[in-house]
């Protein structure tokens, strides 16, 4: 037992060097170099339609060919991209995985660096201010709001900043840990760390968001919820409004860095599935170590392409938008924007308009003051109609200060 629990501790420790250094070499590289130039709409076009090109094929059919969507336990991949649940061009492991409640607060944080690393070792610490299950919304603002983290992120470092905040201008909040995958599920690599989650299939996740959404809504007695989403979050929303009847549930959807689009991951992602369609599966491989959603959320998959088979929004919904041009995950960062429908409004909002001193990447921004001043605006414009700004870095956060 203690040999055993000994190389568990390794294991973990491993991983958790591991993952420090690619948030570092992320963030670094972005913080490095001066943010790219802003596409013209016709330049984002091409990017999102080649990117879809590649992976559906000329002829309007889905590229690539090979076995089922799911082969293996976790470490088989497979070359189909057919219109399977990851439909990713490759999947590795099986459907699954759950959501839960997060249990005692955790320490209000104003950098994201220590908060990570705390929701790491703490998988189900709760974000300050939230979940306060007999909490009433008043008539100022009668719909409670619903946190959603990212992609190996948790309840509590995805909102460990903004969570209370927004509780103290007058909203009911809750959260919750969706998409906790074990490696058999298809969690990847980061389901070794007990405080990684949103990894398994973002449809699953919808699913769970729906009962949360739904808890929260006989909680409180309202008709609808606010959501604010972070990353896959804010895609996973939007298919929760979609597919999963959030529609009618939903009023504002506010999201930041989300991957309505997809990302190029810096090009990796198109890079890997233009391979993975000529018949060779690098996507299945990588898939391993990042998860179902990761690969579900690269420019060109059948997530992102059924996502927007029937536009961007849908009526009923109000979106605002939030994208930053320091962003090395969400990339490029103009893919997060969404095109107004019938019966809904979009806002689209680049972070560093009017406040070129916020330099925050894709972790940050949830840690930026001009961030919670967009999302507590979105949410009340009359109470709230002046933006903040300040200084924000890359990777640490919080104005510099730990």
């Amino acid at each position: 037992m203690t040999i055993t629990r000994g190389r568990t501790r390794t294991v973990r420790a491993a991983i958790l060097m591991g993952v420090s250094v690619v948030a570092v070499a992320l963030s670094g590289a972005g913080a490095a170099a001066d943010p790219a130039a802003e596409s013209t709409e016709q330049q984002l076009a091409d990017i999102i339609y080649q990117g879809r090109d590649v992976a559906w094929g000329t002829d309007g059919g889905l590229g690539g060919t090979g076995s089922a969507c799911t082969s293996g336990s976790g470490a088989g991949s497979g070359n189909g991209s057919g219109d399977c649940l990851g439909g990713s061009g490759s999947s590795s492991g099986s459907s699954g995985g759950y959501s839960s409640d997060p249990g005692a607060i955790g320490p209000a944080s104003t950098a994201f660096l220590p908060a990570f690393g705390y929701g790491l070792l703490n998988p189900d610490a709760g974000a300050p201010g939230t979940n306060d299950w007999g909490c009433k919304p008043t008539a100022e603002h009668p719909r409670p709001v619903v946190l959603l983290h990212g992609t190996w992120m948790n309840a509590y470092n995805g909102y460990a900043y903004m969570g209370q905040p927004i509780k103290d201008a007058g909203y009911c909040t809750f959260t919750f840990n969706y998409g906790r995958s074990n490696m058999v599920e298809g969690g990847g690599l980061g389901s070794f760390l007990p405080g990684v989650m949103g990894t398994g299939y973002i449809q699953d996740s919808a699913k769970q968001t729906a009962a949360f959404v739904d808890r929260v809504l006989a909680a409180t007695g309202s008709d609808e919820v606010d959501i604010i989403a972070h990353s896959q979050g804010g895609s996973m929303a939007n298919w929760y409004t979609k597919y999963e009847g959030g529609a009618a549930k939903v009023k504002n959807l506010v999201t930041f860095g989300a991957t309505h689009h997809g990302t190029s991951l810096d090009g990796i992602g198109a890079l890997g599935r233009m391979v993975n369609n000529l018949g060779i599966d690098v996507l299945g491989p990588i898939e391993i170590f990042v998860g179902h959603a990761g690969i579900q959320q690269t420019v060109g998959s059948d997530f992102v392409k059924t996502l927007n088979a029937n536009g961007d929004t849908v009526p009923g919904v109000d979106y605002t938008v939030v994208g930053t041009r320091y962003d090395e995950v969400t990339n490029p960062y103009e893919l997060t924007f969404l095109d107004q429908g019938p019966g809904s409004t979009v806002n689209n909002v680049v972070l560093q308009e009017g406040c070129e001193q916020d330099i925050s990447d894709h972790l940050t921004m949830m840690y930026s003051p001009r961030a919670l001043s967009i999302a507590l605006r979105a949410l009340d414009p009359v109470q709230n109609p002046q933006l903040t700004c300040a200084f924000n870095p890359w990777l640490i956060g919080g104005g510099g200060s730990l």
